[in-house]
């Protein structure tokens, strides 16, 4: 499955202006890097990977639809998966963009 080009375009539009913006594919789909840090990510699997502050990513995944990404088997703290059903909207998918942005800024930046 390829990702969903109108979830990467909505994310396009939310991070319109971000400094140091850049796009890659990566992990089946395509990843929004802020000054080298992956933020957020459309998925060949459908929806969303979202990097956020590992220290929330338990309270994430307990009070919302988020669960974690799995790697191997393995449950990934700070990498949440977000099914298209809970990006659907614009608001919905702000949520998310906005958490992963946020994150990555607090990251050193990658050169």
């Amino acid at each position: 499955m390829a990702y969903d080009e109108d979830v990467a375009e909505g994310i396009r539009e939310l991070l319109a202006g971000e400094p140091d913006l850049t796009e890659r594919k990566m992990f089946g789909g395509l990843a929004f890097l802020v000054a080298g840090n992956m933020a957020v990510a459309t998925s060949g699997q459908g929806g969303i990977l979202v990097r956020v502050d590992p220290a929330e990513s338990d309270m994430l995944a307990e009070t919302t639809n988020a669960r974690f990404m799995e790697m191997r088997g393995r449950a990934m703290h700070g990498w949440l998966r977000v099914e298209s059903r809970d990006v659907g909207t614009k608001r919905q998918l702000a949520k998310w963009v906005t958490l992963g942005t946020r994150y990555a800024r607090s990251l050193p930046p990658k050169r």
